[in-house]
C-alpha cells in the first residue's frame, strides 16, 4: 500500500495531473498504471537503424553490387557485413556512421536472384537482388597438334593471388576510373572460348585489352598503392612484366605484358600519373595491355567503373 502510494505520487508529478480529481477510490492509480505501461512499451520499441541500398537497380552479370548500409548507432565498434551464401564481404566506412560493401558478380555465374543477409548494429536485414543474364561474345580458337598453353610458375601464381585478395581499409580512388592506355579496345570484358571445338567451361576474358603501340604509355586508372611488380625475370610466364595497384576496400587493377615498368612496390600513385608502357611479354601473341579490375578476388567488368562514379 505504501509503495503504491509513492508511484501515484510520483505519477502525479510527472504527468501534472491530479489524481484526486480524476476518479475515487484508487481508480486513477490504476489508470496510471495502464498509461505508463503503453508509455514503457512505446519507448521499448525497436529502432530501424539499419539502412541498406544496393545499386545499380538492375544489374548484370559482370556488374559489381555496392551495398551502402547507414548505422544510427555511432559507438558500435564492428564494421556491417554482407553475405551471400557462403561469403561474407566486408563493410568499410565511407562516410560517418556510412558504410559500404562490394559483391562482384561473374560470366561464370547464373543470373538470377541473390539473397543477401546484412548484419549491423545487432541487428540482421534480409534482401533479393535480381542480377539480369547477359550475352557475352564467344571466340573459336582452333590450337595446332601438340600446341600447348603457357603454364604460369608456383611463384607468380601465389604473388598474383596474395594480390587480389588484399583488402585495404583506406579507399583511395576518387571518381571515375581513367583509360589506361590511348589503344583501341581490341577485347572486351567477359569474352567466353572455345578452344578447339570444347567449350572452356572456366573461362572467361578477365579484363579489358588495349591495343596500344609497343612503348605507348600505360596509367593509373585511379589512385592507389603498388602492391605488385613482378618481372618475366622473377618467373611471370603468363602475366609477363606486370603491375598490381591497390585501389583500395578490395578494389585492385593488374597491368599485364608490360614492355617496361615505372614504378615500384610501395609507391603511390595518383589517377594519370605513368606506371609502364605496352609491350607483349609472357602469354602474348603480340603488343598490347590487359587491364584487369578485380572486387574482393574476382575479375569485373571495368567498364561501369570509367562510366560512373563509385564513392
Amino acid at each position: 500500500m505504501i509503495t503504491e502510494n509513492r508511484t501515484s505520487n510520483s505519477n502525479k508529478n510527472l504527468l501534472g495531473l491530479n489524481v484526486k480529481k480524476l476518479t475515487p477510490n484508487g481508480r486513477a492509480i490504476n489508470l496510471l498504471k495502464g498509461m505508463f505501461a503503453v508509455i514503457s512499451i512505446t519507448w521499448a520499441l525497436p529502432v530501424d537503424a539499419l539502412q541498406v541500398k544496393v545499386t545499380p537497380t538492375n544489374p548484370q552479370l559482370g556488374d559489381t553490387l555496392s551495398v551502402e548500409i547507414n548505422l544510427d548507432n555511432p559507438d558500435n565498434a564492428t564494421n556491417p557485413t554482407v553475405a551471400i551464401g557462403k561469403n561474407t564481404y566486408p563493410a568499410f566506412e565511407i562516410a560517418p556512421n556510412q558504410y559500404r560493401a562490394f559483391i562482384p558478380t561473374t560470366p561464370l555465374e547464373k543470373a538470377g536472384t541473390r539473397s543477401l543477409q546484412v548484419t549491423g548494429d545487432g541487428q540482421v536485414q534480409n534482401l533479393a537482388v535480381k542480377v539480369q543474364n547477359r550475352k557475352f561474345p564467344v571466340q573459336r580458337i582452333t590450337l595446332p597438334p601438340g600446341k600447348a598453353g603457357v603454364d604460369a610458375t608456383e611463384y607468380e601464381l601465389k604473388r598474383v593471388a596474395a594480390f587480389k585478395a588484399l583488402q585495404t581499409p583506406e579507399k583511395y580512388w576518387n571518381g571515375v576510373f581513367l583509360r589506361p592506355n590511348a589503344g583501341r579496345m581490341s577485347t572486351t570484358y567477359g569474352v567466353r572460348r572455345y578452344y578447339n571445338g570444347k567449350f572452356a567451361e572456366d573461362y572467361y576474358h578477365r579484363g579489358l585489352d588495349y591495343a596500344g603501340a609497343t612503348g605507348s604509355a600505360v596509367i593509373a586508372p585511379a589512385a592507389g598503392r603498388v602492391a605488385l611488380v613482378g618481372r618475366v625475370s622473377q618467373g611471370f610466364r603468363v602475366h609477363g612484366n606486370v603491375v598490381g595497384i591497390d585501389h583500395g576496400q578490395g578494389v585492385s587493377s593488374i597491368f599485364m605484358h608490360l614492355s617496361r615498368i615505372n614504378v615500384k612496390e610501395g609507391d603511390f600513385v595518383k589517377a594519370g600519373q605513368l606506371i609502364g608502357a605496352v609491350g607483349s611479354t609472357g602469354a602474348s601473341t603480340g603488343p598490347h595491355l590487359h587491364w584487369g579490375l578485380y572486387v574482393n578476388g574476382l575479375s569485373v567488368d571495368p567498364t561501369p567503373w570509367r562510366t560512373k562514379v563509385v564513392k
